[in-house]
């Protein structure tokens, strides 16, 4: 399967199109760079952006291999894996089980759900930028766990984009900020696991994607190594206003795009 871009006498090529090529590593750098910062963000301004040029479930497709080598990396930076792992444990479960219901009944990239998705990231946002604080008390995680992560499953079929609702409530469990970047890691590892399984059972995944997954793997470690190297420059206060700033901006940009 090539991947047709939509505009003009480009819609006769593939995806392996110079400027789409072009497109693709300016994308994946911003999106590594941001994620590299915050701990989240690439599927979002990746899809997102590339969403332009191509259907959000192709652009999705492209997003496997980069999101799943940087997430990789991301959860096992810190040491924490078997301690996360056990916390975190029913959200994983839940991510798997959203995902598969999902698979079999939405359609991936569906537009109508993008828009709610970025009003709800949106409104999140705003709250964390007042200062509005949830917790969820430790003897909850357990069932509350499974119920996000089966939302955020089938979510993440439905809009390519795996922060609402596992973002609200891994940021609930008052982890630091180190811990926190690493759960989100770990999150969207089992995401993006997930997702690839349900875009290969919807028949987009091909080999023809290895230039471009390959083009934005490249530049996405390239941005998250800068992105990383700031996140060490700043301090908690810092890092938590950019990371609701950041939040805002993807909510606005999922909700925008969509309904302009």
């Amino acid at each position: 399967m090539r991947i047709a871009v939509r505009s003009g006498a480009a819609q006769s090529r593939g995806v392996e199109t110079w400027h789409v090529l072009i497109a693709t590593a300016g994308t994946y750098l911003l999106a590594g760079f941001i994620k590299g910062v915050i701990g989240l963000g690439l599927p979002t301004v990746a899809v997102g952006l590339l969403g332009l040029m191509m259907s959000p479930a192709q652009a999705a497709a492209i997003l496997v291999v980069p999101s799943l080598a940087t997430n990789v990396w991301q959860c096992f930076v810190g040491g924490a894996v078997p301690e996360l792992l056990k916390r975190l444990a029913s959200l994983l479960i839940g991510i798997c089980v959203g995902t598969a219901i999902a698979a079999l009944l939405l359609p991936p990239g569906g537009g109508e759900a993008t828009i709610w998705l970025g009003a709800m990231l949106s409104l999140y946002a705003v709250l964390g930028l007042l200062k509005v604080h949830f917790k969820v008390p430790r003897r909850a995680e357990t069932w509350l766990g499974f119920i996000v992560g089966v939302g955020n499953g089938m979510l993440s079929v439905a809009t390519s984009v795996f922060v609402i609702p596992a973002v609200p409530y891994l940021q609930s469990l008052d982890l630091d900020r180190d811990r926190l970047v690493q759960a989100l890691g770990l999150s969207f590892t089992v995401s993006t696991i997930t997702l690839a399984l349900a875009l290969a059972h919807a028949g987009e995944m091909a080999w023809s994607l290895w230039v471009p997954s390959a083009l934005a793997l490249g530049t996405a470690i390239v941005g998250m190594l800068i992105g990383q190297a700031v996140r060490g420059r700043i301090s908690p206060a810092t890092f938590r206003l950019w990371f609701f700033l950041s939040l805002l901006a993807l909510g606005l940009h999922l909700t925008l795009r969509h309904m302009l």
